[in-house]
């Protein structure tokens, strides 16, 4: 079964090169990662090193590298195929292009930092906060809901540490959950959540945006009686709890 697609467009002119794998670390969890642009108006810009990315140099120019971000994200929009753009930057005029994707029926994960208004934060399905590489596993994001702000967490917070769903209100999404876990699950080892992602998308026709998590991860660990996820990565897994469902 295909991937959801995903295009990452980074103002690079307002986020440092350095922020390269933490915005690759969030993207990842949307889907497969078809486009990858940085764009800049130096060609001296550190996003020039960063491994993976497609340098556009946009040429000097009051906000020359937001605009023409701007019009490649339409584009890509207009031309098919890809179902969430991540839109990195820190400026407000983001949510302009933000609003206009979703309204076409697009999946906007915006990555940016505290100084981000909240404009362009509301403008998106989620938002996600980069902060300071303090924590273990590196990651450097947390998530906030557009739709409905709620206090953020850093991204390698453990499940526990979420607001739980109590069990009884297990559903049958959870259902078709447990058994697309246990058709695809490896060795025991469970089955990866981007493939449930796409699994559940091709066969139920579940778009993990439509619902209020927003994210395939933060729905299963809020379900810590249901599930356990490993810990945050491209190849992390999740697996159902036997005696959680058994109680029902």
């Amino acid at each position: 079964m295909p991937y959801p697609r995903v295009a990452v467009l980074v103002d690079g002119d307002n986020v440092s090169a350095e922020r390269a794998e933490d915005i690759l670390r969030a993207a990842r969890d949307c889907g497969r990662i078809d486009v990858l642009r940085s764009y800049v108006a130096s060609a001296q810009s550190g996003w020039a090193a960063a491994p993976a990315f497609r340098l556009i140099h946009a040429g000097p120019g009051t906000n020359s590298a937001g605009l023409l971000l701007s019009i490649d994200a339409m584009e890509l929009a207009l031309a098919g195929g890809i179902e969430t753009f991540v839109i990195a930057s820190s400026d407000g005029g983001f949510r302009h292009v933000a609003q206009r994707l979703r309204e076409r029926g697009h999946h906007v994960l915006g990555i940016g930092e505290a100084k981000a208004p909240e404009t362009f934060r509301l403008a998106c399905a989620v938002f996600e906060e980069l902060q300071g590489n303090s924590e273990p596993d590196g990651a450097a994001v947390k998530a906030i809901s557009a739709a409905k702000p709620v206090p953020a967490r850093s991204t390698s917070t453990p499940a526990s540490a979420t607001p739980p769903v109590p069990v009884a209100r297990l559903t049958e999404l959870d259902r078709q959950i447990r058994r697309m876990i246990e058709e695809h699950s490896l060795k025991g080892r469970g089955m990866r959540i981007a493939d449930l992602s796409a699994q559940m998308k091709n066969r139920h026709d579940i778009r993990i945006g439509s619902l209020p998590e927003r994210r395939w991860r933060i729905y299963l660990t809020r379900r810590p009686a249901l599930y356990e996820v490993d810990p945050k990565s491209p190849e992390a897994m999740v697996r159902f709890r036997k005696d959680g469902f058994a109680a029902h």
